[in-house]
Formats: structure tokens, C-alpha cells, sequence
């Protein structure tokens, strides 16, 4: 630790001074679970072994959503980066809407605008700390609307309710799925990375299908549409229905994802995920809102996130210091989304950081704020 921060007193240090918003913490019985199955390790993802980690996630998955009859959990490479692409390949006939409302809910719309193949979008934008509803895509003309469930970058989230619509509701939940509250009945896709609430690493995405869904990447795989075969979702069903990936996966970051799905499935199911993120992010904003230096960025209480949490501070606080200090005590990834160029820190709340380590953080702070360590 540098002299030239202040020491925060021990007993006001989390257990885990992780709280970033991706990469997350990641529990230490992940990486045993790494060390336990080790001999699959440098084995074919096509054998037993690698397949029947696969297929432990896909049930696994299943059993935390609650899947209807028929929805299927799908996955393949690239992280959700690559979902937005293989959707505009593979799951949008014509059009497509979005609600926008920061810098990832904006990125699909962004992919669909540029995609050749496609007619123009239909984007309906909020301000980022606002939020749109998904009922201002009512009646849309579009084959696809999509949204986020949860924007990382400004810690605002919004239900996944079915539109008044014929299209398929496709639901970027990156940072949400794992400890945000879904039905999936009103979703069509509900896409996500493993390395938030899931504290795995990134690099692979994954998904749950709708019978709707499935037939629609039948339906556009039988047309005459150039598919990249990295993008190709057919292939990806096809080969997730065999508990395999296309492409060779990173298959440490399967045995991380596997051992979280099962600790989530032992201490609640998605319920009890909910409960532990609800605590967190419930003490988060009613300090925040306590204290006369600080103020939630998300006004609208209903749209505060439950697993990304941003807080803006008073002109004459220097939210950066904060962070730097906490980081020189060893607690970690507080600092704002870079793009959104606030005085403010946005922290991490998934499900497996613990809510007592929310209340030591917020301790943490109260005692930078108090000294005045931390003044603009």
C-alpha cells in the first residue's frame, strides 16, 4: 500500500475487495472446481468429459430459469459481442427495434444499423440514468425488438415484458441474467456472458431459446442469406443440442460457470439470487441516499439496478480519489464506466459478492468521506 493514501481501518475491509462489474469475483470453490477436473483439461470438447461439463451447465441453466416446455439453452464463442452479429444473421428477417438506453444497450441497435442485409431499425433512446419501456415498441412493424436488461455502464435496468407484438423479444442480460427477476415465457432470447453474475471468465455466450426462436434460425438458415459459420446459429443449436461447441471453448471457463450454476441452483435457485442482490443494492442506495455527499445516479427507484450500482458524488468530492484509495487498500474496480465521464462510483453487486461486504465498502467510504480524504 502507497504512502501516499490513508489506511482504512482493517475492521472496515470487505472479506473480498472485488467489486467489479465485470470481470466479477469469482468464488475460490470455482477455481478448486478448476483443480477437481483437471483431467479433462486438454481433452476434446467432442468426448465425454468436456461434454457432460456442457451439458451440466445446460441443465443447470434450465433449472434456474424455470425454462418452459421446449425453450432450449443454446451457447458458442465470442461472448455476447458476437450474439449481436449472429442475430443480425440469424434471427432478424427484415427489421429490427431497440430500446437504447447507455453505451451496451445501444451496441445490437448499432450492429442492425450497419448490417446490409437489413432495413433500416426502429431505436427508441433514453437518456443514459433514464430508462424507456418496452411498451413503447408496441405495434412496431419490426420482426426483432431487443433491449438490456441491465445496462452496466449506467446501473439502470428494465423489466423483460413481452411487447404488444408479433416479433421475437431478443434480451441482452449480460449483467443481469443471474440476479435480476426474469420470466422467461416473456422472452425469446435471453442472452448472456458468464463473467458477471456468473463469475466465470468471458469469451463465451449463451442463451435461452424459444421454440419461436429456434424455428426462426431454421426458417432464415433454409433462405439463400450468407451466414458466417463462426455466426451461424443453426450451427450453434445444432451442435448445443449435443452438449459441444462449433468451435474448440475455453474449457476452465465452463468448469467456473458449472460450479456457480450449482451454487446458485443450492442456495435458492434464481429467487434466492434475487434476495442476495436485493439486499446489496437495497443498503447501497439508502446510504447513498443518506448522506448529503452522495446521490444515486438512477432517480427513478424502480429502475436502480440490483447488480450494478452507481453513485454520483457532490462537486466538491473527488470521486476518483475515493476509488484510488480504496484501491490501495486492496478493494478494487469502483471506478465509473470510462465513457460516461461522471463524478461518481459504480460497484459491482452480483450474486456472489456478499451483502456484508456491500455494508464494509460503504463503511470504507463513510470513513474516506468523513476524514476529508477525499475533497475536490
Amino acid at each position: 500500500m502507497s504512502n501516499e493514501f490513508p489506511t482504512i481501518p482493517s475492521e472496515l475491509i470487505p472479506s473480498d475487495g472485488r467489486f467489479g462489474c465485470g470481470p466479477s469475483k469469482v468464488r475460490p470453490a470455482q477455481l478448486q472446481a478448476i483443480q477437481n477436473n483437471a483431467g479433462i483439461m486438454g481433452t476434446s470438447h467432442r468426448q465425454a468429459g468436456v461434454k457432460d461439463v456442457v451439458g451440466s451447465v445446460r441443465a443447470g441453466l434450465a433449472e434456474l430459469f424455470q425454462l418452459p416446455e421446449g425453450y432450449e439453452i443454446i451457447l458458442s464463442l465470442g461472448g455476447a459481442t458476437a450474439f449481436w452479429d449472429a442475430a443480425s444473421f440469424g434471427l432478424i428477417r427484415k427489421k429490427s427495434a431497440h430500446l437504447t438506453y447507455g453505451e451496451f444497450s445501444s451496441k445490437f441497435a448499432t450492429v442492425s444499423k450497419k448490417a446490409p442485409w437489413l432495413d433500416e431499425p426502429h431505436i427508441v433512446s433514453a437518456e443514459p440514468g433514464t430508462v424507456p419501456s418496452p411498451s413503447e415498441l408496441d405495434g412496431t412493424d419490426a420482426d426483432v425488438v431487443a433491449w438490456a436488461h441491465n445496462e452496466t455502464s449506467t446501473g439502470a435496468m428494465v423489466p423483460v415484458t413481452r411487447p404488444n407484438t408479433d416479433a421475437l423479444v431478443l434480451i441482452d442480460a449480460t449483467s443481469g441474467s443471474g440476479g435480476l427477476p426474469v420470466d422467461m415465457k416473456e422472452a425469446d432470447a435471453y442472452y448472456f456472458s458468464p463473467q458477471k453474475c456468473y463469475a466465470s471468465d468471458g469469451g463465451l455466450w449463451l442463451a435461452a431459446f424459444s421454440p419461436a426462436a429456434l424455428e426462426r434460425v431454421e426458417e432464415i438458415s433454409a433462405t439463400d442469406r450468407y451466414i458466417p459459420a463462426f455466426l451461424d446459429l443453426k450451427t450453434a443449436v445444432d451442435n448445443s443440442l449435443k452438449n459441444q461447441t462449433y468451435n474448440t471453448p475455453a474449457v476452465a471457463t465452463l468448469l467456473m460457470l458449472d460450479d456457480q450454476v450449482k451454487w446458485m441452483n443450492a442456495n435458492g435457485g434464481l429467487e434466492g439470487m434475487v434476495k442476495r442482490t436485493t439486499e446489496s443494492s437495497t443498503h447501497l442506495y439508502e446510504w447513498a441516499e443518506a448522506r448529503p455527499e452522495t446521490t444515486p445516479f438512477v432517480q427513478d427507484a424502480a429502475a436502480r439496478s440490483l447488480v450494478v450500482g452507481t453513485i454520483d458524488f457532490a462537486d466538491d468530492v473527488d470521486a476518483a480519489t475515493i476509488a484510488k484509495i480504496l484501491r490501495a487498500n486492496g478493494i478494487l474496480d469502483t471506478e465509473p464506466y470510462r465513457k460516461l465521464g461522471r463524478n461518481q462510483l459504480r460497484i459491482g453487486m452480483f450474486p456472489a459478492i456478499d451483502p456484508a461486504d456491500i455494508k464494509k465498502l460503504t463503511s470504507a467510504i463513510d470513513f474516506i468521506l468523513d476524514g476529508g480524504y477525499a475533497k475536490a
